[in-house]
């Protein structure tokens, strides 16, 4: 599932957040699953997967399963699944928000929701929107990066 674009949304009072009609569109529990996996992200806010590209990409994000993982792989194995909580849409379309993740990233109740490719994300409307010029600016030296680095390249170059 490809998810684009973005909206400006309103985090309620209960901490519900309305899953835009154009990615709950997309979303069908058959195929993706019966909830959402939030992840809080340091310097972002929020990162929402359906629960079946969750479950994929931890099986092949974390290679073989082992009782004794490596101390790092341990750590963030911890970190990443102990933080990450499963949340379930109401029938008006909305997912509750958990109130550690709304403390740990810091986020206002005024909010965009991105499409980015294969999650959702939603960071602090104010924030994205005075970087919004200079990230739009950036995207060609952001590819170059990235090229490089698939290619094994220093980053300078």
């Amino acid at each position: 599932m490809l998810f684009s674009g973005h909206a400006e949304l309103t985090i309620d009072g209960k901490g519900r957040l309305s899953v835009p009609a154009k990615y709950r569109n997309q979303w069908d529990p058959t195929r993706d699953g019966a909830a959402w996996m939030c992840i809080p992200w340091p310097g972002t806010g929020l990162r929402l997967y359906t629960e079946a590209s969750f479950n994929r990409l931890s099986a092949e994000g974390f290679g073989e399963d082992r009782l004794l993982p490596g101390e790092d792989e341990g750590e963030l194995e911890a970190d990443l699944f102990g933080l990450a909580e499963r949340i379930e849409m109401d029938s008006a379309g909305r997912i509750s928000l958990p109130k550690l993740h709304m403390e740990l990233t810091g986020l206002s109740t005024d909010v965009v929701v991105l499409g980015a490719r294969n999650r959702l994300e939603v960071r602090d409307r104010a924030v994205w929107a005075a970087s919004l010029k200079d990230r739009f600016t950036r995207l060609p030296e952001l590819v170059k990066r990235i090229e490089a680095s698939k290619n094994g390249s220093p980053k300078d170059q």
